[in-house]
């Protein structure tokens, strides 16, 4: 990859090495091939005097055994120092622990080598092969863990150069004005660039080198999905066979009116209490991003989370892309220029609720929907996308959010939850391809606005 882009975790690095110094190691984690490694080996070069890679994916022999001399440290120091030809220098040297999943020896041994004092650490790896092998370790406690996610949005459009626009963006949110026509056209279309291409760095990079190509963006992506197919194949026994039909299946659930993930398409016996595992993997896999309905959004979410009603998300709005429609389909079907020009209604759909939900979930927050059915009427009579909060526990406030695809839309969903929620709802939004406008106590954003919510 020869491009560089910018990644706003970068500072997440800085702050933890200014706050910690050396007396905590940090994990990232996050789903493969979202530039953990990428980021870490800049940061490496960057703010040290020397540094070593340890990849457990490739370590030698040599390089494992050596964990065997932690308590001969300066043994085990100078074989590090030879193996990999890098001189060691006392507060100055970062060790980086790469793909540590693959080697759950080394995470145990942070503990000392932390203790120990004399260098910094940061590992790397794919979150829930991290959890399946530590059960025969001790976890470390000196250890900060923060999530890595995908491009969001902002970090896709700064890699086309459009960081004044961002700062246009964030200066109409904040004076509750709409873009100009002519740039709000201008942003939707990079917007739209973004749910297609996604937020995977080989596939941007590769979609920006090669002249905003999504052909060649896809075949980036499909490698992904491969890589997460190989994952899925080492799950445990017990449950991969479920594992691998939920996560073919997401593109199904989601093209779907309700969203919701219809066991029978799976398995005509299939109970939810069967699927706990497996969804928790796709979670915490980060693969995915699993949304649950909340029976009574009076209060706190989880305490109200309902296990048997569950919306799944693809972690990369890209990757679902190419994981719903065959390269046959995305070339014969024309989808890319469709999409583009916003002429694909069920899709496109399916295309804004996933990115929101990336959205949401890459600020740390988990993912709610409400639902309520009608006896009467046999059917849902009222659909919120998300419920979002302001997690306070003296003050509960909630923040529903619609989305819609298509410029006509009827909210009346919105309007029931309104008048029975009011007096806990803070502010309703409806996420929408035209601009930001506000109507009846609802604030309308454009999807590319969405993270200035976050900002507030």
């Amino acid at each position: 990859m020869n491009m560089e882009i910018k990644r706003k975790i970068y500072q997440k690095l800085l702050q933890w090495k200014s706050e910690v110094q050396g007396k905590k190691a940090l994990l990232i984690e996050g789903a493969r091939r979202v530039g953990k490694s990428t980021i870490v080996q800049r940061f490496a070069e960057n703010e040290y005097k020397s540094y070593i890679m340890i990849d457990f994916n490739k370590a030698s022999k040599n390089v494992k055994d050596n964990f065997d001399n932690l308590n001969q440290l300066d043994i085990f120091f100078q074989n590090l120092s030879l193996e990999y030809n890098v001189r060691l220098y006392a507060r100055e040297t970062l060790i980086i622990f790469d793909e540590i999943q693959r080697f759950p020896k080394a995470r145990e041994s942070v503990k000392y080598l932390v203790a120990d004092g004399r260098y910094d650490y940061i590992e790397t790896g794919a979150l829930i092969s991290i959890r399946e092998n530590a059960e025969e370790i001790t976890i470390p406690s000196e250890e900060r863990k923060i999530k890595m996610y995908p491009l969001d949005f902002e970090e896709f459009a700064a890699a086309q150069g459009e960081e004044i626009m961002l700062e246009h963006i964030r200066g109409c949110y904040q004076r509750k004005e709409p873009l100009e026509q002519k740039n709000h056209a201008k942003v939707m279309r990079i917007f739209r660039e973004y749910m297609l291409v996604g937020g995977m760095p080989q596939s941007v990079v590769a979609y920006l080198e090669n002249g905003r190509d999504f052909y060649a963006s896809d075949v980036e992506k499909r490698d992904i999905l491969e890589l997460y197919r190989d994952d899925i194949k080492k799950v445990s026994k017990r449950y991969r066979s479920k594992v691998s039909a939920l996560f073919e299946n997401i593109p199904a659930y989601l093209s779907t009116h309700e969203k919701k993930v219809v066991l029978s398409k799976i398995d005509t016996n299939a109970v939810f209490s069967q699927y706990d595992d497996p969804l928790f993997w796709l979670d915490d896999s980060m693969i995915c991003n699993v949304c649950y309905k909340c029976n009574d959004p009076n209060v706190g979410f989880a305490l109200n989370k309902n296990d048997s009603a569950v919306k799944c998300y693809m972690g990369d709005t890209g990757l679902l892309v190419s994981l719903a429609f065959s390269e046959n389909e995305i070339a014969s079907q024309q989808l890319y220029r469709l999409i583009m020009n916003g002429r694909l209604s069920l899709n496109e759909g399916m295309l804004y609720e996933n990115v929101i939900a990336q959205m949401i979930a890459a600020k740390g927050r988990k993912l709610y929907f409400y639902t309520r059915y009608s006896e009467e009427k046999h059917r849902n009579d009222m659909e919120i996308d998300f419920l979002l909060s302001n997690e306070s526990k003296t003050n509960f406030k909630i923040y529903p959010i619609e989305v819609k695809s298509s410029k006509n839309y009827s909210a009346t969903s919105l309007g029931s939850f309104r008048s029975i929620y009011l007096k806990r709802i803070s502010q309703a939004y409806i996420i929408h391809p035209k601009s930001y406008m506000e109507e009846r106590d609802v604030v309308k954003l454009p999807p590319y606005m969405f993270f200035c919510l976050f900002q507030e």
